[in-house]
């Protein structure tokens, strides 16, 4: 019987960017982006930081929507900061 400390028996969880439902990790796409492209991490052992997708095609159709608003909010952001 494993101690109150120990791991043994978790599932790690992770959230969908898109739809914001998290679920087990393994049923989840791991996304990294490289040069402004995604591209799917199988291994997950990719040195980025990584973002998770539900794998089907209404949250991957979704992803470029998502990733534009990302990009112009991250614009306004730094332009805030120079004023």
């Amino acid at each position: 019987m494993p101690n109150r400390s120990s791991h043994a028996g978790h599932v790690p969880q992770r959230t969908c960017v898109i739809c914001r439902k998290k679920a087990e990790k393994e049923r989840l796409l791991r996304l990294v982006v490289l040069d402004g492209e995604y591209f799917i991490d199988m291994s997950g052992t990719l040195q980025r930081r990584g973002l998770y997708v539900c794998d089907d095609n209404m949250c991957l159709e979704r992803l470029d929507k998502w990733h534009q608003k990302r990009v112009r909010k991250s614009v306004r952001k730094k332009l805030r900061s120079i004023r």
